[in-house]
């Protein structure tokens, strides 16, 4: 199972879909975790639903069928992934997608602050084995799907570090 993740706005489904219709098997965690009620409660304050992180590993640990399968979504680094690829995105473009996408100022704000301060990665490394990064900020969407293809075929690697976005929360 290899997982795809990173903040929103980063490009995780766009690009999942196309690897979809290249014929890759998806899934859409945010997908799975509503369809089976994988949360604990409503946070009113931040407008989402907070993840049962444990049920949702478990859930994974006793699937079969999982070779093969891409689980894309800012969470999929939670699970017991061979490979995570953490897709990265330059604040202020990641700042203008959100606009775009009609976030609130408080989830822009949240989002592009926790990207600056590589949250997902560090979340990603202390869960998983294996970690990739890939800065999707000048790419297009066929272009990070073709980089995703190549890390998973094992043509290619993309070590963590190279990203750092820190100075632009300083």
């Amino acid at each position: 199972m290899i997982g795809i993740t990173g903040t929103p706005g980063t490009g995780k489904t766009t690009a999942a879909e196309i690897l979809r219709k290249k014929g890759w098997r998806i899934l859409n965690l945010n997908e799975y975790i509503k369809e089976r009620g994988l949360f604990e409660e409503f946070d009113e304050l931040r407008g989402s639903w907070i993840v049962d992180e444990e049920r949702l590993r478990e859930h994974f640990l006793n699937a079969e069928n999982r070779e093969d399968l891409i689980v894309e979504g800012h969470l999929s680094h939670f699970l017991p992934c061979e490979k995570v690829i953490v897709l990265r995105t330059h604040p202020k473009e990641l700042e203008r997608r959100l606009r775009k996408k009609g976030y609130d100022e408080r989830k822009i704000k949240e989002n592009v602050e926790a990207e600056a301060l590589d949250v997902i990665l560090i979340e990603a490394l202390e869960n998983c084995s294996e970690v990739h990064e890939i800065d999707t900020t000048s790419r297009s969407p066929e272009e990070v799907s073709e980089l995703i293809e190549e890390i998973i075929k094992g043509r290619r690697r993309s070590p963590p570090g190279g990203i750092d976005w820190s100075e632009e929360v300083f």
